[in-house]
């Protein structure tokens, strides 16, 4: 996937799934659902139990039409090649760590790391980032993404404490939102996933 298959897919539906402590034998229903109601990124985090397995797991099940597999919380060069051996597409973390963001690109995939500072966006595109993730966003003013993009030559995903009651007003600024907990949560069915990412995709 290209940085502009990224954001041509974002267009279309801006959400990105935070699948923090997802299991291998309830990612593939998981991504399902997600699949089902156009959401076309599932982030699995590093942090969840056998991460690399569920990423092979729904990497492998899935084709970039139906919904695209990357990692969340990479904090090293080692998970990055960890999440590239799994067939992810791309590597999102929740700091700016050059390191992990040009092993990221030595490694063909897609970097989104987190900025919170003007400092810190400008070292992640100097070391290769695709896309930025603004974290936290959700404790900011929306309005806060646009003082950034006055200055940072990038495109937002902001995440955070985003959910159905703000997307719409962060989603003018950014091009897109990544959402955890107010879309997932560990042990939540299939169908649970579905009534909460219907209940999100009706509020963009």
């Amino acid at each position: 996937m290209t940085k502009q298959e990224m954001l041509n897919l974002l267009n279309s539906c801006p959400i990105v799934a935070i699948l923090r402590g997802i299991t291998p034998s309830e990612v593939v229903d998981v991504c399902q659902a997600l699949a089902d109601n156009g959401i076309k990124f599932a982030e699995i985090t590093m942090n969840s139990p056998e991460a690399a397995k569920s990423i092979k797991l729904a990497s492998e099940h899935f084709t970039s039409d139906e919904i695209c597999i990357g990692a969340g919380t990479v904090l090293t060069p080692e998970h990055v090649e960890a999440v590239a051996a799994a067939g992810g597409q791309y590597i999102i973390s929740p700091n700016c760590n050059p390191a992990v963001i040009r092993r990221t690109k030595e490694l063909g995939l897609l970097s989104c790391p987190g900025v919170f500072t003007p400092s810190e966006a400008f070292t992640a595109l100097e070391a290769g980032a695709d896309v930025l993730k603004l974290f936290p966003a959700g404790r900011l003013a929306p309005e806060y993404i646009k003082d950034l993009k006055a200055v940072v030559p990038a495109e937002f995903i902001a995440t955070g404490a985003v959910n159905a009651d703000n997307i719409k007003d962060y989603l003018k600024l950014a091009i897109g939102a990544g959402i955890g907990s107010a879309l997932y949560k560990p042990g939540m069915s299939s169908q649970d996933v579905s009534k909460t990412a219907e209940l999100i995709q009706s509020q963009i």
